[in-house]
């Protein structure tokens, strides 16, 4: 029973700062043919229902807590029985979708087993203080939420996000990693480390 990636696309809306704009989420789900984990939840339950298939659910993985990316956390916790599961930096903003709903804390280190493979916790703050990014080292994958992107690294122009620590967040959590590891982000396509790593100075550079 190999590990595979099955992948979706929900539509919805980002709000924050008082601002609320239309976007596409990806959704990930890492499993075998009996378990898998959710990595994200945003806007629409039915779609990663889907993905799920019947499959036991070990927990709903967040990146972060902006509420694109879990607002059908709870839904999903409750249809699967899963923990959602949240790095504790990201509480104020979980609060903001969730305020009567715990999750269970992600350590920054911590090491989740799936399948038959390994996710490594990376915690990756910068566009938002919880955000972290889930490796997995047998599949040569890494999945980054809104830290990093083809093209560049996530937004940082709002509430609780700095550029600078999503620059070092970058530098010493991904781009450490193989030029072949696949890249799964938040929004928008997939691409890889060694496709990115190049562009580091260019983007600090646009970023001052």
């Amino acid at each position: 029973m190999t590990a595979r990636i099955a992948h979706a696309t929900t539509s919805g809306t980002f709000s924050l700062d008082g601002g609320t704009w239309d976007v596409e989420n990806n959704v990930w789900v890492l499993g075998n043919e009996s378990e898998c984990v959710v990595i994200d939840a945003p806007h629409e339950l039915a779609p990663i229902v889907d993905l799920i298939g019947g499959r036991t659910v070990l927990s709903v993985l967040c990146t972060h807590g902006h509420d694109d990316h879990v607002s059908v956390a709870r839904e999903l916790s409750e249809a699967t029985g899963a923990p959602v599961r949240l790095h504790p930096a990201d509480e104020v903003l979980w609060r903001q979708s969730h305020p009567d709903f715990d999750y269970e804390p992600l350590g920054s280190q911590e090491s989740i087993a799936v399948a038959g493979v390994e996710l490594q916790v990376r915690h990756t703050p910068g566009h938002a203080p919880g955000a972290v990014c889930f490796y997995a080292p047998e599949l040569a994958t890494v999945f980054t939420g809104d830290t990093l992107f083809q093209g560049g690294p996530g937004a940082t122009g709002r509430s609780y996000s700095s550029f600078d620590t999503i620059i070092d967040s970058i530098r010493s959590q991904l781009f450490t990693l193989a030029p072949d590891t696949v890249v799964h982000t938040g929004h928008g396509a997939s691409t890889t480390i060694g496709g990115e790593r190049p562009h580091l100075d260019e983007w600090i550079a646009r970023g001052h």
